[in-house]
């Protein structure tokens, strides 16, 4: 019993570390490789710095148009080699658009406001049509002689672009046709037959998210939507790093002490508070990375003080198991009584922070959503550390009977 209790104990402590190595510094093995977690969570402008644009399209605006809109500037940033930039739709005509690491915004200003240059290029270098002659592009799913159906990108062309088109793949035969939007190549399809009505059809695509992308991308080219800046911000460069740095600085220090002081005061179901607490922060960054959470400061002020929701559930625990031992009971028996009394207390506290935290990443916006996400996030992972590890670990120390002297226990 004791053995099996000591061995309980240490597996989960060897789990832990093991995990925790792969989660922060990775692995590599043969053809498999896992990311350290910090390389897939973005950092905010707020922490990162850069330029913040809201873009507005004018006049009456289809949801397809933003759509393919969208997929025009982020081509646009994507060229621009900056890393991890968040484009998304605000409201049904904005366009929100955050570059992190850019130091000339005029520069970026001007450029996401060009109009987009599509173009049909031969093998030759010439140009056959542009996007003015596309006259539609669709992602669709063809069937194949062999009945398998594969996601295609179709091609509609206008008279003009037919003619052009039905001479450039008689020449072409056999070669390349490169579809280039702003100087970059997006496809480059080889021509299997002359195509004499101009309806082409692309394949060889991936999936249909590919499909959908290139068509939305064609699309573009040929109906480019009017955008108008709105709003703009830039983060100086020096913010970022102050800001980050201080905010790390406080979580470290606040951490201490939240480990100090539940040694100091529930002594063995402490440290063992603080295991749990180490695992559930582990918990947090691995599921940040899963979920490519960008982490701005008020993203982090989630993640702090759902680090306080984490100890609030083990002190209501502690102090139940207390209650019961003091009342005489056992420690096994304290410590069984003392988790189905709390969990009530824990479950509802915990419950209703996760409902004001939904309806904030539901009906809020910006870096409100962040705060939100991080706490859910936290709320979710101490819920589980609090009721699971922590019990799991304290049981299999009582197995051990290491000791029967509650003043260990902090009663």
């Amino acid at each position: 019993m004791k053995s099996r209790g000591l061995a309980k104990f240490l597996s989960v402590i060897v789990l832990a570390i093991i995990v925790a190595y792969v989660a922060f510094y990775g692995v590599n093995a043969g053809n498999y490789s896992i990311k350290p977690v910090q390389d897939s969570i973005r950092l905010g402008l707020d922490l990162r710095g850069g330029v913040y644009v809201l873009e507005q399209a004018q006049g009456n605006v289809s949801q397809d148009a933003m759509t393919r809109a969208i997929s025009i500037i982020r081509n646009r940033v994507d060229a621009l080699g900056v890393s991890q930039p968040l484009i998304v739709q605000q409201g049904s005509n904005r366009i929100r658009i955050e570059i992190p690491g850019v130091n000339d915004p005029d520069q970026v200003i001007s450029y996401l406001g060009q109009t987009a240059q599509l173009k049909f290029i031969g093998p030759d270098g010439k140009v056959i049509l542009t996007g003015a002659d596309v006259k539609d592009s669709k992602a669709v799913y063809q069937t194949t002689q062999a009945g398998v159906q594969e996601p295609v990108v179709t091609l509609d062309l206008n008279s003009k672009g037919a003619k052009a088109f039905a001479d450039a793949t008689a020449k072409f035969v056999g070669k390349q046709i490169a579809i280039v939007l702003d100087d970059k190549t997006i496809s480059a399809p080889v021509v299997q037959e002359q195509i004499p009505d101009g309806k082409a059809v692309i394949n060889g695509m991936k999936d249909f998210n590919e499909a959908k992308n290139l068509a939305n991308l064609i699309r573009g080219g040929a109906l480019p939507v009017t955008l108008k800046q709105v709003e703009y911000s830039s983060v100086g460069a020096t913010l970022g790093p102050s800001a980050l740095k201080a905010s790390e600085e406080a979580g470290m220090y606040g951490l201490l002490i939240v480990l100090l002081f539940m040694i100091a005061f529930y002594r063995l179901p402490g440290l063992i508070a603080d295991i749990a607490l180490g695992i559930y922060i582990l918990i947090n960054f691995i599921v940040y990375a899963l979920l490519h959470v960008t982490l701005d400061l008020p993203g982090i002020a989630g993640m702090l003080l759902s680090i306080g929701m984490a100890v609030d559930a083990n002190i209501i625990i502690f102090e139940r198991m207390k209650e019961e031992m003091r009342a005489g009971k056992s420690i096994r028996a304290s410590l069984d009584a003392g988790f189905r009394k709390a969990f009530v207390a824990v479950f509802d506290s915990n419950i209703t922070t996760l409902i004001a935290a939904f309806v904030l990443f539901f009906m809020g916006a910006g870096t409100v959503k962040g705060f939100a996400l991080t706490l859910i996030i936290g709320v979710i992972a101490s819920m589980f550390t609090a009721i699971t590890v922590s019990r799991f670990l304290l049981k299999s120390i009582v197995e051990t009977e290491f000791t029967k002297n509650i003043r260990v226990y902090g009663a």
